[in-house]
């Protein structure tokens, strides 16, 4: 087995690892790179080999850093299976139609903009989208749905296995093994692991022994905060701005964390811990997503299982309304009343929700509640950092509304659970490889697992390959 780290190596996003065994050549993800705009851009739209060379894919989860330049790998040649939990398959479905919208109309809005400045002698230049729905259109007959603990067999001798990550709906960590060779090799990958008490979904369950671990570190030198508060905190930030006659104005992952908010907005409702004012959900795509969330109940917890028995929606209630059109979208701007919007994308790089930045940033009557992890270079990343200004759709804005932080509510795990997480594999492990990190979230995991648990660890480098013994 040989293994080739290309995408998320020495950073975050974009994750997307090649195998090569019992003669097959496979993509762990195949997803976008997030961050500087031109320099995401040509790593999205460069891949390091032909699409065509790739014989399968399996894909952890459905976020767009792991997921979302499937299309993209399609354009190249490649026509193999895309493998995936049936959640992550249905959700994909509905978020590479997006992005692939998306990329189409902000290509559109830019282009106009550039012929307005153009015919005013000022820079021109040509946005071409990274993909268009057509190639999104042609990756979704690759799909193939596999549920979690049923071994799925990759080639003679070569089959994976997919556990519940407890990340996002339908989130997997995956063991790949190869019985090709004299002592079978067995490779796990983390995919993104999660947080133990998320609302919605259960606990990460724990993996399999394996030799080898490719595993995540995206807050490998952090701790975060308890999640036990969150529904206060959350409370706090919405009767203070409601109290100045301001909107609350929510970036947040259409898949996964439109719909925690959603399920704690509506146990704050329900309790009238927070005043009586409209909530939005403007997302196209959070809308689809949530209808995915309401057809997998068998990848709910307890807790959010027991709205069902109920006779309940979790993720509909009276003072919430789901926001279709752009249309309905733009009239938001018109209210003159304190409200909640939650819009994607989580990470404030495109969608409606820079259409609400622009409209309600400098307004220092209105909080954007920032409920994800940033990555670095992106618009939330700045805000998250205090910038004083930011760029919108490339003009200048001040930023005065306030920028609060709900890190409680991260999806992924930090350092003292991916300490617990990956103990059970330790006395197994040969090597272990941290992905999905900043350099310095990936180095303090590195000395802790090193002088912790005696493990050999590496911090692959793009392009970087290894050969598994």
């Amino acid at each position: 087995m040989k293994l080739t780290f290309w995408g998320a190596a020495g950073q975050v996003t974009g994750s997307m690892h090649r195998v090569e065994a019992a003669g097959k050549r496979l993509l762990l993800d195949c997803g976008m790179n997030q961050g500087r705009r031109k320099e995401s851009d040509e790593k999205n739209r460069n891949l390091p080999f032909a699409g065509s060379s790739i014989d399968a894919v399996v894909l952890s989860h459905a976020h767009i850093d792991h997921s979302g330049n499937l299309p993209t790998l399609v354009k190249s040649g490649f026509a193999g299976p895309i493998y995936a939990t049936p959640a992550t398959v249905d959700l994909c479905n509905w978020m590479l139609r997006d992005t692939a919208h998306i990329q189409e109309h902000d290509a559109e809005f830019l282009n106009k903009r550039h012929e307005h400045r153009k015919s005013m002698g000022l820079e021109d230049g040509h946005v071409v989208p990274l993909y268009t729905m057509e190639d999104a259109e042609r990756t979704l007959p690759l799909f193939r749905p596999v549920s979690y603990h049923e071994p799925h067999e990759l080639a003679g001798g070569l089959n994976y296995t997919a556990y519940d990550a407890g990340h996002i709906l339908g989130s997997s960590c995956v063991v790949l093994t190869d019985s090709t060779a004299a002592a079978p090799v067995r490779l796990a990958f983390s995919g993104d692991v999660g947080r133990p008490g998320l609302p919605i979904i259960r606990d990460p369950e724990p993996l399999p022994p394996a030799e080898y671990l490719i595993m995540e570190s995206t807050y490998g030198g952090r701790l975060h905060k308890s999640s036990s508060h969150v529904v206060n905190k959350l409370a706090d930030v919405v009767n203070r701005t409601a109290h100045r006659g301001g909107r609350i104005i929510v970036p947040a992952f259409a898949v996964g964390r439109v719909q925690q908010l959603v399920v704690l907005l509506h146990q704050l409702a329900d309790e009238k811990h927070i005043p009586n004012i409209p909530i939005f959900v403007d997302s196209p795509l959070a809308v689809n997503v949530t209808e995915v969330h309401r057809a997998h109940p068998e990848c709910f917890n307890a807790e959010t299982y027991r709205y069902l028995t109920n006779h309940e929606d979790p993720f509909g209630f009276r003072r919430l309304q789901y926001v279709g059109t752009a249309e309905d979208s733009k009239k938001l701007n018109d209210l003159r009343m304190p409200f909640v919007v939650i819009s994607a994308s989580g990470m404030c790089e495109a969608g409606r929700i820079l259409h609400h930045l622009r409209n309600g940033i400098e307004d220092p009557r209105n909080t954007v509640l920032i409920t994800g992890f940033q990555a670095q270079d992106t618009l939330g990343r700045k805000l998250v950092e205090k910038w004083p200004e930011v760029r919108i759709f490339g003009e200048p804005m001040r930023v005065r509304a306030e920028i609060a932080s709900l890190d409680e509510l991260s999806a992924h795990a930090d350092q003292g659970e991916l300490l617990e997480w990956i103990q059970p594999l330790v006395p197994a492990l040969r090597k272990v490889f941290l992905v999905h990190g900043e350099p310095a979230q990936a180095a303090t995991l590195c000395g802790l697992l090193h002088t912790k648990y005696g493990l050999d660890v590496v911090v692959p480098a793009p392009g970087q390959s290894f050969e598994l013994l």
